[in-house]
């Protein structure tokens, strides 16, 4: 294991976080014209990335967030009717998520936007760059992963 990069305040990590956190502002600020709040625009990404029909319960998982700070967020995405929120059949507690015609042109819009936000991110960087930084961020997730599912000894 390689300690060159690494100190007991867990420099790459805390440098992982703040850059996520950073890119988060860089979009939320692209798509805040367009009404959309870090928690929204967010949820919505989410909602395409797991694809229509998923569960509440499996966006949060999705998020990393608890159900009752996603309901705010989902109630507000109703209202401007981007989505809907229908029965399952299978599950009738479990409620499941849809794109309206708005949401699902407001999702194609969202794709835009930040497609321009991540190239003016990763300027600079090559496609060896990206790939080699995605590989690595694979295997640190990987691990993480792994860490957090042993027990305690």
């Amino acid at each position: 294991m390689s300690t060159c990069y690494e100190s007991l305040d867990l420099t790459l990590c805390a440098k992982l976080g703040r850059v996520h956190r950073i890119c988060r502002q860089a979009v939320t600020k692209a798509v805040e014209p367009m009404g959309f709040t870090q928690p929204r625009w967010t949820a919505i990404m989410h909602i395409d990335f797991l694809g229509e029909g998923c569960s509440q319960q499996q966006l949060a998982q999705s998020l990393g967030i608890e159900m009752p700070s996603l309901t705010r967020t989902l109630q507000q995405l109703e209202q401007s009717r981007f989505i809907e929120r229908r029965v399952d059949e299978q599950d009738k507690r479990s409620r499941n998520l849809y794109f309206t015609a708005a949401g699902s042109e407001q999702i194609e819009c969202l794709k835009k936007v930040i497609s321009q936000v991540r190239d003016s991110l990763y300027a600079g960087l090559t496609d060896d760059d990206l790939k080699a930084v995605d590989e690595a961020l694979r295997i640190m997730e990987a691990n993480a992963q792994r860490y957090c599912q042993q027990e305690v000894k």
